[in-house]
Order: structure tokens, then C-alpha cells, then sequence
């Protein structure tokens, strides 16, 4: 188990609560992330029942649990469930004597197929019912189709007010991602991550440990896994749209992830792309949400304007390198020159957006407070607009909060470079930012930074020494 303390502790907890009643938790996250890998190790060491759905009906449903519940109380007679009212009741009853974790894994399946089921969990552990009373089932309902389980518990659902745990188990973030990839070279770990992200069964299942060795290698990795018909990564992208219940027209929905992918993150620009109105993509947009495979992040200088981004660094590089060419790609021929000629693709459209992302998530996560002048609150991004000189100033990082004496206030303004080594024309862009937003903020402390993964020019290095406004980031930085 890699850096699940947190979960595995949460999950420690509510088992072990000593409750003298039925309790109910629920764990969801993205696919992939381990969910099920941690259920069943909880239930290995307490001696818990698991019962893994698959995509069936309710008969066949009620026929594989009613084998499991048989199997896991060691009844001589062979145990059938008639409805889920009787299941419940008959996993109440078998898990009497101590707390143990009784853990229904991909629950949305069964939902599907019986929907009515979750108002059937909330009556079984109704608060003064017997069967609830007698019973020490710590119960986990667990599942990835985040729009279905994020409803579970929120505004008038069945649930809602019953669970005693909610779990979300979260990708690992960059520097995690590289550890675990036995990666120690900052900038191999950036490219890889900016294909797999930090998804668990990526290196362990989907490519059985092929680590790229070091940058040279980097190409030929990317040639035998994520661009190979024969690997499971080739498809996975696909298959993580096509598993998610409600989406009624995929083709509409590749569309608004390509929209993203290829620099179009405003609704405006979605729709543009997509060829339909605002209104007819504002749908598919929220529902891509729901499945945790967009998310919304407001333009810190401008509220009213929204900017979307993809959850899935490997959707990113789906769309924007897989699925325009995916005939030929498919026949694995010419593999490694259409790689090339997709390179610039990749820098512009994954690689750079995924840095100037990572170079927010280190301002989150790991940044000192020396550094930024203070404790960051929102971090995002931002438009300014320049007046005088008829244009608009993009600012790839922006710190707002808490100063060195409580107050709230613009600690940073940031520029990202993946493969630019930073000048003092960089350095005067921002300075140039700060001015014109003074008019709005007080900037007297702002710093500014500048995320350079190509390093930095010598007078932008010796201005950083004499200035103590000026900070600047290299790859190291992020990993140190």
C-alpha cells in the first residue's frame, strides 16, 4: 500500500468506532485510485465481508450476493434472497456479533439495475429498527461513478444524514506520482506525469511496471504503452467516458473534452468549437463534471468568467494527441514518426498547460511561506486587461492570501515556461501586470515569480538576488 495512511486510518476509525449499532460509510474517488485494493485489505484483516457488483440484473444481482452472504456466515443450507429488502436484513443478521466492515463494492451497479435500492439501505438502518439495533455491520457502499455517489448523500437523497464516514480517495498528486514511479529526475517525472497523471494502476496493471529509465528513454516509453494498440493504456482514456452512467451522446462529449484540450476552456469557446450554443453544450459540460472529468475554476480577476480544466492528465493527451489521428495510431505503423510530428502538439496542448497546473499545485501544496510573503488561500489563474496598450496580460498563477499580518491580499503573480529560458522581458511583463492592477489591490507586497523548467537568463537571475520581490522557480524547486 502506497500513501493511503489517511484512508487506511479514516477506514481504521469508523470500523473500529464502537457503535452498538449498524453504521454507514461511503467511499468513492476516481477509477483506479486503489478504492477496492483498500476495501478488501480492511475486510483481510478484520475478517470483513466483501461483495464486488458487476454489470447484471437484479436477479442475477441477488443470486451472487445471496452465494457471498452464504459463504461468508458458513451456513450448511444454501441462503436465497428473494428482494434487497431481504438482503439487507440477511447481512444485518450475519454481522451480529462484533463490528466488522461489510463492504458492497461498485454499488452503482447494483442501483442501476434496482433502483430504488438506496431508499431500501435507508430503511434497513432506519435509527430505532431492530435489525439495525442488532447488528454491528459498519456498512461501505462504494463506488467511481462520482456523479451517482456524490448524490447519494446531498439534499433530500435517501442517505442523506445516515453515513457516519464519506471518503473520497484522490489521485497522488505530482511529487507522490514520481515516487511511486521510482522517478527521480524532475523533468521525466513531469512528462510521464503529464500523460498517466497520478493514477495508481497505471504503472502497477496497465503497463506491468514499465518505467521509462531516464530522458532518452522517455520517446520509447511513450511508444510501448500509452501509443500502443496492444497496451490497455492505448483505450483507457475511452473507456473512462464510456463507464460512466447518463452520458446519452458520447460523441458530444469527446467534442467538449477535445474543446478543452486544444485551448478552448471558456464556455464560449467550448461551444465555438464544438459548433452549438452556449446553452447546448452548458449540459454535457455540468455533467462532465458531475463525473469529476472537468472541473471549474473561476478567473481570479474576473468572477464572472470561468475557466474549465480535465481532471484526467491522460484524457488531455486523448484528445489531444490520440483522437485526431486514431486510424492510424490503431494500426501501430509509423508509430514513432507520427510521434514525432506530434511532439509540438504535446508541448502545446499537454505539456505546458500541465506545468503552468503543477506550478499551482506546488503554490498550494509545498510552497514556503517565505517564499510567496505569506499563507496561500485561492490559488488559480487570471485575466488583466491593459488598456493602454489594447491587449489583455494572461497570469498563469495567482496567490491571494493571508499576509504576514492577517490580512487577506494578492501575495503572488506568476508566469510559466516549459521550454523558454526566462529573461527580463518576463520579469517586465509582470512588473508591468502588478502596475495595472495596483488601480484594484494593494500590490506593495506582491511578489513576483517566475516557474521556469528551462532555467533562467544570468540578468534575470542577478535582478532575483538584488530584488526581494522577485522569486524564481526551477524544476528542482518543485520536487525539492
Amino acid at each position: 500500500m502506497f500513501d493511503r495512511t489517511r484512508e487506511w486510518e479514516a477506514l481504521t476509525r469508523f470500523v473500529t468506532s464502537g457503535q452498538p449499532h449498524a453504521t454507514l460509510g461511503i467511499v468513492s474517488g476516481r477509477r483506479r485510485q486503489g478504492k477496492s485494493f483498500l476495501l478488501e485489505a480492511l475486510c483481510e484483516a478484520t475478517g470483513g465481508f466483501y461483495f464486488a457488483a458487476d454489470q447484471a440484473t437484479e436477479a442475477e444481482s441477488l443470486r451472487y450476493f445471496s452465494t457471498t452472504v452464504a459463504d461468508y456466515s458458513g451456513s450448511a443450507l444454501p441462503v436465497s434472497f428473494d428482494d434487497w429488502r431481504q438482503a439487507m436484513d440477511g447481512l444485518l443478521a450475519v454481522t451480529a456479533e462484533r463490528e466488522v466492515p461489510v463492504v458492497i463494492d461498485e454499488f452503482p451497479y447494483l442501483a442501476k439495475a434496482s433502483p430504488a435500492l438506496p431508499s431500501i439501505v435507508q430503511a434497513a438502518l432506519a435509527p430505532r429498527r431492530a435489525e439495525r439495533m442488532g447488528s454491528r455491520g459498519r456498512l461501505l457502499l462504494c463506488g467511481s461513478a462520482l456523479s451517482f455517489m456524490g448524490s447519494l448523500l446531498s439534499g433530500d437523497a435517501p442517505l442523506r444524514g445516515r453515513a457516519g464516514l464519506e471518503l473520497v480517495v484522490p489521485t497522488l498528486d505530482y511529487r507522490l506520482a514520481a515516487e511511486f514511479w521510482g522517478i527521480e529526475d524532475p523533468r521525466l517525472a513531469v512528462l510521464v506525469h503529464a500523460i498517466v497523471g497520478g493514477t495508481p494502476a497505471y504503472r502497477r496493471e496497465f503497463v506491468e511496471d514499465d518505467t521509462p529509465s531516464g530522458l532518452d528513454d522517455f520517446d520509447d516509453w511513450v511508444e510501448r504503452t500509452v501509443l500502443n494498440p496492444a497496451s490497455p493504456l492505448f483505450r483507457e482514456a475511452r473507456y473512462l467516458l464510456s463507464e460512466e452512467p447518463g452520458l446519452r451522446d458520447p460523441g458530444l462529449y469527446h467534442s467538449v473534452l477535445s474543446a478543452v484540450a486544444h485551448g478552448n476552456p471558456t464556455t464560449g469557446g467550448i461551444s465555438s468549437y464544438v459548433g452549438r450554443k452556449a446553452s447546448d453544450v452548458a449540459h454535457p459540460v455540468a455533467v462532465l463534471e458531475d463525473c469529476g472529468l472537468l472541473r471549474r475554476e473561476p478567473d481570479l480577476f474576473r468572477g464572472n468568467r470561468i475557466l474549465y480544466r480535465i481532471n484526467e492528465p491522460l484524457v488531455t493527451f486523448y484528445q489531444a494527441i490520440l483522437r485526431p489521428d486514431w486510424a492510424q495510431w490503431e494500426r501501430g505503423r509509423d508509430t514513432a514518426q507520427l510521434w514525432q510530428r506530434r511532439r509540438s502538439r504535446f508541448d502545446a496542448n499537454v505539456l505546458g498547460p500541465h506545468f503552468e497546473q503543477i506550478c499551482r499545485d506546488w503554490v498550494t501544496n509545498y510552497a514556503p511561506p517565505e517564499i510567496l510573503g505569506g499563507y496561500p488561500g485561492t490559488v488559480g489563474s487570471g485575466i488583466v486587461n491593459d488598456p493602454a496598450n489594447r491587449t489583455t496580460h494572461e497570469v498563469d498563477v495567482v496567490v491571494f492570501g493571508e499576509g504576514p499580518d492577517g490580512t487577506e491580499s494578492l501575495l503572488s503573480i506568476g508566469e510559466v515556461k516549459w521550454n523558454d529560458t526566462m529573461g527580463m522581458g518576463h520579469l517586465d511583463r509582470l512588473r508591468r501586470i502588478r502596475d495595472l492592477l495596483s488601480a484594484k489591490y494593494d500590490t506593495s507586497r506582491t511578489r513576483l515569480i517566475c516557474y521556469s523548467a528551462a532555467g533562467f537568463m544570468p540578468g534575470l537571475a542577478n535582478e532575483a538576488v538584488q530584488g526581494a520581490d522577485i522569486v524564481l522557480i526551477g524544476l528542482a524547486d518543485l520536487y525539492r
